[in-house]
């Protein structure tokens, strides 16, 4: 049993606002009908919790939608359509197939809505969580066009291509962040259970132990004698850090901070590059307008530099400004190649298809960077794990000369 908060207008005309218990917000709506009540929102109050009587869990991760599951939604729509199916009965035909239990309970709510004569676009708006305001942007022009299957193919291409491009980036990260962990892992074992009973020997015969051993030695007590009080030291800061990151001031600094890393910084730029020229080119292609379509684009970008040149760029419009303008100023967090291309596009009334081709190019550029990416960093990670392995070799080895020399 959900609690949902509705509001409806009764036959009389009156708008109110109510709460009330139901298995689901299809049988509200049933309820309220029977009631001759009209519904116009419904929200289901949601909480983290578990239920001994029903024996169900509410937590927001057991009810998501997957990105893939979101793109197959927007191709397979598109091509139903474009077969000449119904919107209606495409929806229920994907309803049967998709395994999703949260996406058939959308579809379900999706069909319903059509079938009384709601838009798509509309309809996705009661699942804000589900579908960005980029889906139902592209949605609504396609209706408004009367293209709508290729609107659908378009968003479904978008998509695609951002998901692939962050698997990509992920995919490069992968490799040294798994050699980190299990340097870290081998680091606290040794520390707790192989150099405690050197620094014992040690100890017994008196030897004068060099400052690197002493360091190994302060470190190994403090990870074996005081493991806990780190522990919750690092969870707290680690924390602190989480919080502080997802701030104003944290994010403009760390945002900053990933733009200036080696390697990774460029490849971070060349992404964002892709992605703003991709959304503002499906946008654009669909007949969003382009205010609009820089508004959503910003709503896209995580890094709040490229948000704030965005920002920027929407409000140049509006004052008549050409969009290019703002982008070339800003050739140090956006490549002066897409705000020459961009110019390009506006003298010749193809900007669509400009974005296009430089998303491509970027997309392609970052492609073959992340694939290169452990290439390049493998003698770094080479370079560090032999100077870890070796500080540590020598605090363990430079005691046992000054035993030789006793002897």
């Amino acid at each position: 049993m959900s609690h949902f908060i509705y509001k409806a207008k009764k036959s009389t005309g009156e708008i109110y606002k109510s709460e009330k218990d139901a298995q689901d917000r299809y049988e509200l709506y049933r309820m309220l009908k029977e009631s001759g009540e009209e519904v116009i929102d419904v929200q289901e109050k949601t909480s983290k919790s578990l239920s001994m009587k029903n024996i169900t869990i509410s937590l927001p991760f057991l009810r998501s939608v997957k990105t893939q599951e979101k793109i197959n939604f927007a191709r397979n729509l598109g091509s139903m359509i474009t077969a000449g199916l119904a919107m209606s009965r495409a929806l229920s035909v994907m309803e049967r197939q998709t395994k999703n239990r949260e996406m058939k309970k959308i579809l379900i709510s999706l069909q319903k809505d059509v079938s009384e004569g709601k838009t798509l676009s509309i309809a996705m708006g009661a699942f804000k969580n589900v579908f960005s305001s980029l889906f139902t942007s592209m949605v609504a022009a396609g209706e408004q066009s009367g293209n709508l299957a290729e609107s659908l193919k378009i968003v479904g291409l978008q998509m695609d291509k951002n998901y692939a491009l962050q698997r990509k980036v992920k995919g490069a990260m992968m490799y040294p962040s798994i050699i980190l962990i299990a340097m870290i892992l081998i680091a606290v074992l040794m520390l707790t259970y192989i150099v405690p009973t050197l620094m014992k020997t040690f100890t017994e015969l008196n030897l004068e132990l060099p400052l690197s051993t002493k360091f190994v030695l302060f470190t190994s007590n403090l990870v074996r004698d005081h493991g806990l009080v780190v522990f919750l030291t690092t969870a707290v800061l680690i924390g602190a850090f989480v919080v502080w990151s997802k701030r104003a001031s944290g994010k403009n600094i760390i945002h900053y901070a990933i733009l200036k890393i080696p390697i990774i910084g460029g490849i971070i730029k060349e992404v964002n590059a892709a992605r703003t020229a991709r959304t503002l080119s499906s946008l654009l292609n669909s007949g969003v307008d382009v205010v609009e379509s820089v508004r959503i684009t910003k709503d896209v970008i995580q890094n709040v530099h490229y948000k704030a040149v965005l920002e920027k760029a929407g409000e140049a419009i509006k004052k008549g400004d050409p969009i290019s303008k703002i982008f070339t100023e800003n050739e140090k967090l956006y490549p002066l190649f897409l705000g020459e291309m961009m110019n390009v596009g506006e003298e010749t009334g193809k900007i669509g298809e400009m974005l296009m081709g430089v998303a491509v190019f970027y997309e392609d550029d970052v492609e073959q960077k992340t694939k290169d990416m452990s290439t390049i960093i493998e003698p770094f990670l080479m370079v560090f794990i032999g100077a870890a392995v070796g500080f540590f070799a020598v605090a363990m080895i430079s005691p046992m000369y000054s035993l030789v020399n006793v002897i």
